[in-house]
């Protein structure tokens, strides 16, 4: 890469969006080495769950346990090093933590895959500060109508 390139790359993104391309490269290299594999996923997003700090760990391990329960069919797998979630192979919904890219909130998004249509205009993504039984509930709906199955 030249000098000039690597400078226009550098103020275009952040240090940690560039993190976060790093990461999805290592992603797709270590799942092409071991193929379709849903538990290596399933560790995968553990144990990244577990990296992550205090409120946002917090969040994220309830993220996941309402998501597996609501879409067991749902892969998890890692999205540029996020916790997600995929139905043959596409990702449908994320979890960003609030640190990842030093955001007041954390995010809890859904991709075009996402079959949440509704109207012209509709959410796709939802700031969590922390997380209520009501809460836990419209997630576990948001993700069965994102597979088609609400």
């Amino acid at each position: 890469m030249t000098t000039s390139r690597k400078s226009a790359e550098a103020s275009t993104f952040t240090a940690e969006e560039r993190a976060a391309m790093k990461e999805r490269t290592n992603e797709l290299k270590a799942a092409a080495r071991r193929g379709a594999d849903r538990e290596a996923g399933e560790r995968d997003v553990v144990e990244k769950i577990a990296a992550m700090g205090g409120s946002d760990r917090e969040l994220a391990e309830r993220i996941h346990a309402v998501i597996t329960a609501a879409a067991p069919d749902l892969w998890p797998r890692l999205w540029y090093g996020m916790p997600a979630y995929a139905k043959d192979g596409k990702v449908l919904c994320f979890f960003q933590d609030a640190a990842k890219f030093k955001a007041r909130y954390a995010t809890l998004g859904f991709s075009d895959e996402a079959k949440l249509d509704d109207g012209t205009m509709w959410p796709s993504s939802f700031a969590l500060t922390k997380l209520t039984a009501d809460d836990e509930a419209r997630i576990a709906e948001l993700v069965k109508r994102a597979i088609g199955a609400g």
